[in-house]
């Protein structure tokens, strides 16, 4: 090899910024960065996207394989971690034994039913009075953020000071309006569980309101006019033009919101840490309670696999029923 020199114009001082070695016959000896450039499409979309898929695989592949590979092992953090034995399904045998596993699941599946309906309801009003309001639109969107800003365990704090049996502002008001004797709401189970669900409504009716409020904005204006001259009725007008439009949007709203209730925590935490008893005590403080305050890894493992798994059943239900929205 000889004539060895650089493709960037060493002499003139113009050319490529990154040199290339010239061999006599012409060929080029290309850098590292100059041979990817010459790719085909297809392979230079699988190169670009490696370093997303590694990072993907060891924040999300990795924990999840983890989860289920503790999940097959008796391992206590309370002795030695080479003392961990591998025991096959019978952490999934004891969880279906489990009352304790029952009970966080029926308060689970509570505060599914319940919240996720009544937070779907508040946030299409809140939705549909920030549409039609045309004075101060921007104050009244931004109010809707707050709710959703605050940070869950606040929010809980809050919400257990106003429920507070000695100093409670919901026992204050009832008792300056209709002289109602004080209660205890967070030691009874029926209220405790209540006043948690009606503050996680609360704190999530303006997340379901904003995704169905960019929903609205979607719906040709034009719509509502036509309808306007065929004489019809507001109701009308919700029921075959604004609800089959907005479905899409409420499918989505549905999946996010579903997927959060299921993992319920802070609310419930903070309010009254799963009492009195267990009677608000949800799957994630189960999880919590297990793999935190007993050290139990491998069953708290087994808990998080059963509380994964139903998550990913209620998904896939609900993107069937957009793909067919869709296909319609």
């Amino acid at each position: 090899m000889k004539n060895v020199g650089l493709v960037s114009g060493q002499n003139s001082g113009v050319g490529p910024a990154f040199p290339a070695i010239e061999m006599t016959s012409g060929m080029k000896i290309l850098r590292p960065w100059q041979r990817l450039c010459d790719l085909n499409g297809a392979t230079l979309d699988y190169v670009l996207l490696l370093p997303a898929f590694l990072l993907l695989a060891l924040i999300v592949v990795y924990p999840i394989g983890r989860l289920f590979y503790n999940s097959f092992l008796d391992l206590r953090l309370s002795s030695s971690v080479d003392a961990a034995q591998f025991v096959g399904l019978q952490n999934y045998a004891d969880v279906f034994h489990d009352g304790e596993f029952w009970m966080a699941l029926r308060n689970t599946v509570l505060v599914v039913v319940i919240t996720v309906p009544g937070a779907l309801v508040v946030g299409l009003g809140l939705a549909l009075l920030a549409n039609q309001v045309r004075r101060a639109r921007a104050l009244l969107r931004l109010s809707l953020l707050l709710p959703w800003a605050l940070p869950l365990s606040f929010t809980g704090l809050i919400f257990a000071w106003f429920f507070h049996s000695e100093y409670g502002v919901v026992n204050d008001v009832l008792q300056r309006l209709g002289g109602i004797e004080p209660r205890m709401w967070l030691t009874q189970a029926w209220s405790a569980s209540a006043a948690i669900w009606l503050t996680i409504i609360w704190k999530t009716s303006s997340f379901m309101a904003l995704i169905l409020l960019a929903g609205l904005q979607m719906i040709p204006r034009s719509l509502y006019e036509a309808a306007e001259v065929d004489g019809a009725s507001a109701w009308q007008q919700f029921r075959h033009i604004t609800l089959p439009m907005l479905t899409p949007s409420i499918l989505v709203a549905l999946i996010f919101r579903t997927i959060t209730a299921l993992q319920t925590f802070d609310i419930p935490y903070t309010m009254t840490h799963g009492g009195p008893g267990q009677a608000t005590e949800t799957l994630a403080m189960l999880i919590h309670k297990t793999t935190i305050d007993y050290l139990d890894v491998g069953y708290g493992s087994t808990l998080a696999v059963m509380m994964f798994v139903l998550s990913l059943l209620l998904s896939m239900v609900y993107i069937r029923f957009v793909g067919r929205g869709g296909g319609q």
